[in-house]
């Protein structure tokens, strides 16, 4: 593709034409043909690794300044690198998000279960429908992996082709803050937009100054992105500023109030390995009743915006109803069936206010015990250490505090860290986390709860910088297998 021929939608200067073979923004990844995009970031700038891409052969150069390179290389000056990538990605995949019907969901909470449900709803109903988000890309049951809860619009705009190439119809995504702050889904129409709950989060250094820089980033999807439909969370606080400026029809759920779909009467069930909430869901004055295989009131209203979203799609109530009844989350309160009269769930609660949510809710269940697995990343984050083990100190029965994801710090700090704050509770350390998954399992007895918190739908560990192989799904039902042939 022709340089003039890509950069022909956004602002620009005047530059020579040149052969377009890709799009990187990764220095390391920059090979001749390439246009090399110098985005601005929290702790690094792009533009300092141009001349990187340069001496890799790239030759072509997205900017938003003059950078000190030969006269050989294209620059081409831009006001907003970041928005002027979405637009570019778009046209050098040939536009292949006009050609699906996007679902975009934002909130504090509830994006990834709720993404996820209405991903199977729609699949189950005839609607081939992919996802992206906090669990990576799921196109036709083929996973991959990303780094960034909504990927950079490089990487989306290539997802969307596969997608179109593979006859996907419907695509559901996790919109982040984040992704709405760096104009990561710049230039997309929605058939429907939603909005689960806002609660504060994600403010500090790299991330949102303040509660109101992190609101405003979440609006915008409802301000500044075309939809057919908007759903929105008629409980939450701040729903009528998030969707005050938008036009389209709207369409509510509630557990607390009248809406377009309310939920009413529930209970809680348990069996010997697994455990639930059902509700009766009331929409156009007809009831139907709901069962989920995840508990907890939050799990209801992640029921009720699916369906709510599927609804405003075409598919009748009743039929996702059926679905959520079969459905399970990965690695978000997922069932982990394996020895009978205990139930272990593993769930991604990764920060204090996650994890004393996820303890409480099993708490509901009347547990003989509830004994909690966790530990806490590597490198950053360290206030969450303080966080964790003052939630697992107040709310478990017992902890087994291991590794995480440590990276480049040594496992046994973060443990003894995160030890200093268990006070007064029962507890004890154990580094190898495949170790201490295989002590919890056998400790356990019937009636007992165990939570696996922290990895949640993850695959692997992150330590010194690779990412090793590790299922907790897997090493769970070995274990639990070994004990029942012994």
């Amino acid at each position: 593709m022709k340089l003039n021929e890509l950069i022909k939608n956004i602002p620009h200067n005047e530059v020579s034409d040149v052969e377009i073979m890709g799009i990187t923004y990764n220095s390391r990844a920059a090979l001749a043909g390439d246009l090399f995009v110098c985005l601005p970031g929290a702790n690094r700038d792009g533009h300092d690794f141009a001349r990187s891409a340069y001496d890799n052969g790239t030759r072509a150069f997205l900017c938003e300044r003059k950078v000190d390179l030969p006269e050989d290389a294209v620059q081409v000056i831009t006001p907003n690198t970041r928005e002027a990538l979405a637009v570019i990605s778009a046209d050098f995949y040939g536009r292949p998000a006009d050609k699906l019907k996007i679902i975009g969901i934002t909130g504090t909470k509830g994006k990834t279960t709720t993404s996820l449900l209405v991903a199977a709803i729609l699949n189950a109903s005839q609607k081939s429908c992919a996802y992206i988000g906090s669990n990576g890309v799921i196109i036709n049951g083929r996973h991959i992996e990303t780094a960034n809860t909504t990927p950079e619009s490089l990487q989306l705009h290539h997802y969307f082709s596969i997608m179109v190439e593979e006859g996907i119809q419907y695509v559901v995504i996790e919109v982040s803050s984040q992704a709405l702050m760096h104009h990561r889904v710049e230039g997309l129409s929605f058939e429907v937009t939603a909005f689960t709950n806002f609660s504060p989060d994600h403010i500090g250094t790299g991330e949102h100054a303040d509660l109101d820089e992190y609101m405003n980033a979440k609006k915008r999807l409802f301000d500044l992105y075309p939809s057919k439909a908007v759903i929105y969370n008629a409980d939450d606080p701040v729903f009528a500023y998030m969707i005050k400026d938008n036009s389209a029809k709207k369409l509510s759920f509630s557990i607390e109030k009248e809406a377009d779909l309310t939920a009413s009467s529930p209970e809680r069930y348990r069996n010997a390995t697994s455990l639930g909430i059902s509700f009766d869901c009331t929409a156009d004055n007809v009831t139907i009743p709901v069962q989920l295989m995840t508990p907890g009131a939050f799990s209801v209203y992640n029921g009720l915006c699916a369906m709510a979203i599927c609804s405003a799609l075409g598919v009748s109530l009743e039929r996702s109803a059926e679905v959520l009844s079969r459905t399970p989350v990965q690695g978000r309160f997922e069932i982990v069936e394996g020895k009978a009269g205990t139930t272990f769930v593993i769930d991604y609660s990764h920060n204090g206010i996650s994890l004393t949510k996820a303890l409480q809710t099993l708490r509901e269940y009347e547990p003989r015990r509830l004994i909690c697995v966790f530990g806490s990343v590597g490198g950053r984050t360290e206030c969450r250490r303080q966080e964790l083990g003052e939630a697992a100190a107040k709310f478990a029965d017992y902890s087994i505090i291991t590794s995480d994801n440590p990276d480049f710090e040594d496992p046994d700090k973060i443990i003894a860290d995160i030890a200093s704050f268990m006070k007064g509770a029962e507890y004890e350390c154990i580094a190898d986390r495949k170790s201490a998954i295989v002590k919890a399992i056998d400790m356990a007895k019937d009636g007992d709860i165990v939570l696996f918190a922290g990895k949640g739908h993850e695959t692997y560990q992150l330590i010194c910088g690779k990412k090793v192989p590790f299922s907790e799904r897997e090493i769970i039902e070995e274990t639990c297998a070994s004990l029942a042939l012994n």
